[in-house]
């Protein structure tokens, strides 16, 4: 095995040349916007819109409301807030668990990065049938409970870029304007009752009910959530699931804005 150091082979495809230089940019600064990017490979915007275009499609990249380009699920890498987000995880953990106790079931921690939520910490059920552990899955938002609690909370011109910019249409999440109206009133529902379902969206057999947690300036920066098997939902969310769901959420909030004053 050799120890010289790599050369750059005096021939590369710039294509493929930059669109690594974009994946080495992503993963070492976690967030990186157009024109930084263009101008770091010496290009035209266009250009650069095109790479990132094509590393939305593979996965490798994601954008948010905001226009950031963030690290996509096969970059394996963690959000552009990786610090804040153990920090949250070591503070969430025992919430997670005893909500797991209480109901018996299983209790999750997710957060949103664009149009899909990341799931950051698991406490499973002890029931024989029981919804497994989703710790680094990668979902659309917009099919959790957890995610549409935390999109009920942003304003509708966000969710418009979120859901109708042409870098979502090309990753798949685009929504049209008749299916994004649906969403939003599927959201305003969310909104007023506090809390969000899934009913077998994401997984035939696996309902849940998730609710937002929020930094201490009120903005929804994660969300819990309560899985179980869709045999057991009605029961779960005609008995004690949700008002325990909510008291934990408050629990949370409180902790948060307490003693995670750097979360955002």
């Amino acid at each position: 095995m050799h120890n010289e150091p790599l050369e750059r082979p005096p021939y590369p495809v710039d294509a493929a040349d930059r669109a690594l230089r974009l994946i080495h940019l992503l993963r070492d600064l976690g967030s990186v916007r157009l024109k930084d990017a263009a101008a770091e490979l010496d290009v035209a915007p266009s250009t650069a819109h095109r790479l990132f275009a094509v590393l939305i499609y593979r996965g490798f990249a994601v954008q948010d409301e905001s226009r950031r380009y963030l690290p996509g699920p096969a970059l394996g890498a963690g959000p552009a807030e990786l610090t804040w987000s153990r920090q949250l995880r070591t503070a969430v953990q025992p919430h997670l668990e005893k909500l797991a106790a209480q109901l018996d079931e299983t209790t999750n921690l997710m957060i949103r990065v664009g149009t899909m939520v990341r799931f950051i910490g698991c406490v499973e059920s002890t029931n024989l049938l029981r919804v497994g552990d989703r710790r680094g899955a990668v979902l659309p938002a917009r099919t959790t409970s957890g995610g549409k609690a935390m999109l009920a909370e942003l304003v509708p011109r966000r969710l418009e870029q979120l859901y109708q910019g042409a870098s979502t249409a090309i990753g798949g999440e685009h929504l049209t304007a008749e299916e994004l109206a649906a969403f939003q009133s599927e959201l305003a529902a969310v909104r007023r009752n506090g809390y969000a379902v899934n009913v077998e969206s994401t997984e035939d057999g696996v309902s849940a009910v998730g609710a937002a947690l929020h930094s201490a300036d009120g903005k929804a920066v994660a969300a819990i959530s309560v899985a179980v098997p869709s045999s057991r939902y009605r029961r779960a969310v005609e008995g004690t699931l949700v008002p325990a769901l909510r008291a934990a959420q408050l629990t949370i909030d409180n902790e948060i804005k307490a003693t995670l004053t750097d979360i955002r």
